[in-house]
């Protein structure tokens, strides 16, 4: 889903794992451990997403593809950061 900045609040369980359009982009921290090992690929797509997220009244939603990193990938990636803790 993709919410207003501010509208979703980011704390310690959360993972940064990049910037979309300029956006952060955070997975919560038990869906990192699971998904850590694999590229994301987010495309936007027409069609309907989630009734909550911005893209939604503009017929657009989020399309989410992913492969595993090749071991020489997955040794370059750097390290992701955390969210602010309480």
């Amino acid at each position: 889903m993709c919410l207003a900045r501010g509208e979703l609040l980011i704390g310690g369980q959360d993972v940064l794992l990049g910037q979309i359009g300029g956006q952060p982009f955070y997975i919560g921290a038990a869906q990192f451990e699971y998904w850590r090992h694999t590229h994301l690929i987010v495309d936007v797509v027409a069609g309907h997403g989630g009734m909550f997220s911005l893209e939604g009244p503009l017929g657009l939603r989020f399309l989410t593809r992913s492969r595993l990193y090749a071991a020489e990938e997955e040794a370059r990636l750097p390290p992701v950061g955390r969210g602010p803790t309480e």
